[in-house]
């Protein structure tokens, strides 16, 4: 023996090669909720979904909330992954408020969207990974000019300030396009509509990217289901509900 502990050890491999691992037969389809958008009306800020969640081409739900209240004053409106933008609202629901109790003082806007783009930056392995993509909306109102104020991410936790409207998800595109035109030439501007008629509006462009994108869905006036809608102002945030949704869609209607 000459003592080299490795020449012990046996010549023939006991785990397979890189080249003989078979890649699997089934890939996992991730679940995904899309549609949500926010746009400035004139009581505050209007933020609203659908409620379809979809796993490939399968629809999964049609009755996902996706517009979460982080505290009094901010709420996150959130497409991709649910169970993902669940635990971030979650854990910004906890730093907002353990900063409240402890610094007797509510978190800053900025701070606050600091906080969502630091969660965003941590999740960059799952995104690139293919799962666990969240691209949310946050709205929040200054603690300065009591104003809301609607901002945009993307899935890596950059932030942006949106003028009039913000959208996320496979059925935003027609929402933006739609609200683009409306802010650019129509009269009134979705900025000066009263609540009634915003959350109108807001279900019209949800039906209307509906028949755009399948994976948008779970609104139908007919059969009285109406999208998720919440409006925050420098009071609040007001959730509105589907008996209120019925009433101005049928006053829109008229």
């Amino acid at each position: 023996m000459n003592g080299d502990f490795l020449s012990l050890l046996p010549k023939k491999e006991t785990l397979p090669s890189v080249q003989t691992l078979s890649a699997p037969t089934h890939k996992s389809v991730e679940l995904e909720a899309t549609t949500v958008f926010a746009f400035h009306c004139a009581e505050g800020v209007l933020v609203a979904g659908d409620h379809r969640a979809t796993a490939g081409n399968v629809v999964f739900s049609d009755r996902t909330e996706k517009i979460i209240e982080l505290d009094r004053h901010s709420l996150m409106a959130s497409a991709g992954s649910p169970a993902t933008a669940v635990e971030m609202a979650r854990t910004l629901q906890t730093a907002y408020e353990y900063y409240r109790r402890s610094q007797l003082q509510p978190m800053s806007l900025p701070a606050k969207m600091r906080a969502l783009s630091r969660l965003l930056h941590e999740n960059v392995a799952a995104t690139l990974q293919g799962f666990g993509l969240v691209a949310p909306i946050f709205a929040g109102v200054d603690a300065i000019t009591q104003k809301p104020a609607i901002y945009f991410y993307d899935p890596l936790g950059a932030h942006f300030e949106a003028a009039a409207y913000a959208g996320s998800g496979s059925g935003s595109g027609s929402i933006k396009s739609v609200l683009h035109f409306l802010e650019q030439w129509g009269n009134p501007k979705p900025a000066n509509l009263a609540l009634g008629a915003a959350v109108a509006l807001a279900n019209r462009l949800l039906m209307t990217a509906s028949e755009f994108d399948t994976a948008t869905g779970g609104v139908d006036p007919a059969r009285n289901d109406f999208a998720t809608i919440k409006l925050l102002s420098a009071q609040g945030i007001r959730s509105v509900t589907t008996a209120e949704q019925a009433e101005f869609w049928l006053e829109a209607s008229r």
